[in-house]
């Protein structure tokens, strides 16, 4: 398999049509879509793969489907996705993730989402990078902190307004760094 960019477990590429039936599996599982309004479809999820793809050949990058090197499993995405909702602090590069519940509790996140820093900082060339999950998403948070991010504050997200319970949102940020130490990261 051919990818962007690989991590020490993580391979990392643009979606393909054949992802659709196991990224459907990933978005209608109602825990790994806690945090969200609402579990995908079928339909929903596949416009969403496209969405993907068209946002690679747009950017660059995209929220990367991430498979596992040594199996060549798809666990999901981890990657970064340009954003323009209304806010203060947008436009801006977001970094997240998605994983299916047999890839959490792994450090998949973590360490893909360091690749995806240092792909950002250093191949980009982007000199911020943000993310932000609901105030109840708890492990995502954890995530944010373990690869060097700011908590920033609190806002309401503009597209969640409509789920009361879910606009509430936490925004960390990260600059480029001088150097960062990947290695002293803990897992």
């Amino acid at each position: 398999m051919k990818y962007i960019f690989r991590s020490q477990r993580l391979g990392f590429r643009n979606w393909k049509s054949s992802d659709s039936i196991e990224f459907a599996k990933i978005n209608a599982d109602t825990e790994v879509m806690e945090h969200f309004p609402k579990p995908l479809n079928n339909d929903e999820s596949f416009e969403l793969l496209k969405k993907l793809q068209i946002h690679y050949k747009n950017y660059g990058y995209t929220y990367f489907a991430t498979e596992i090197l040594e199996t060549g499993e798809l666990i999901g995405f981890i990657g970064l996705a340009f954003q323009n909702y209304k806010t203060k602090f947008t436009p801006a590069t977001d970094i997240g993730w998605r994983l299916k519940k047999e890839a959490w509790s792994k450090g998949y996140a973590t360490e893909g989402a360091l690749k995806c820093l240092d792909f950002g900082f250093n191949t980009l060339k982007l000199k911020r990078i943000i993310s932000t999950c609901t105030v109840e998403n708890i492990k995502s948070e954890n995530v944010m902190n373990k690869i060097g991010m700011i908590k920033r504050g609190y806002f309401k997200h503009p597209e969640l307004s409509n789920s009361h319970d879910l606009s509430q949102c936490v925004l960390y940020e990260i600059k480029k760094p001088l150097k960062p130490d990947l290695k002293s990261i803990n897992l």
